[in-house]
């Protein structure tokens, strides 16, 4: 049986995840205040347009609405040449198209900024779980070996005391 002896680098290693997990823990009580500050003050209102335009301009039911509202906007300003606001280049419904572009695009990427950080947090989050991880695992593999050396001196101690005894016996 082979006993694994950890290397300097594979120690250094270990003491590095434990310096790690030491301060990560020393960091959770403010991690979760800052955490509770931003559960009672809540999103803001720009926050809250951004993410109500994105979530309605996002959905099919916007799609469907809209494409109904400019086809019926089309052909109302097509078929009625007497009584047309719009007519035909349709220079009116292009400028409110633009205006909406215009709005709803920065209000979008306000929406996806937020969300983007949030998912670099939980990203965050789940690397720490990981290192913790890595580390409880590089300690239970420390603890098993040491068992196993430990299991492997008293056999070797067994075996030699039965050695003795059968010399003894044999004499």
């Amino acid at each position: 049986m082979i006993i694994h002896v950890p290397t300097n680098q594979e120690l250094q290693t270990l003491e590095a995840l434990r310096i790690h997990r030491r301060a990560h823990r020393a960091s959770i009580p403010a991690q979760i205040s800052g955490h509770v500050e931003q559960a009672k003050g809540g999103l803001t209102t720009g926050q809250k347009i951004s993410d109500t335009v994105a979530k309605t301009v996002g959905s099919w039911k916007f799609i469907i609405i809209q494409s109904i509202c400019i086809l019926g906007w089309i052909t109302y300003n097509s078929l009625n040449n007497a009584n047309v606001w719009d007519p035909y280049p349709y220079i009116l419904l292009n400028l409110m198209l633009s205006f909406q572009a215009a709005y709803t695009a920065p209000a979008i990427m306000m929406s996806q900024n937020r969300l983007s950080e949030i998912d670099r947090q939980q990203a965050n989050n789940d690397f720490e779980v990981n290192v913790k991880a890595e580390l409880e695992i590089e300690l239970l593999h420390q603890k098993i070996d040491m068992m196993k050396e430990k299991e492997l001196f008293a056999l070797t101690k067994a075996v030699e005391a039965l050695s003795q005894k059968l010399d003894v016996y044999r004499k």
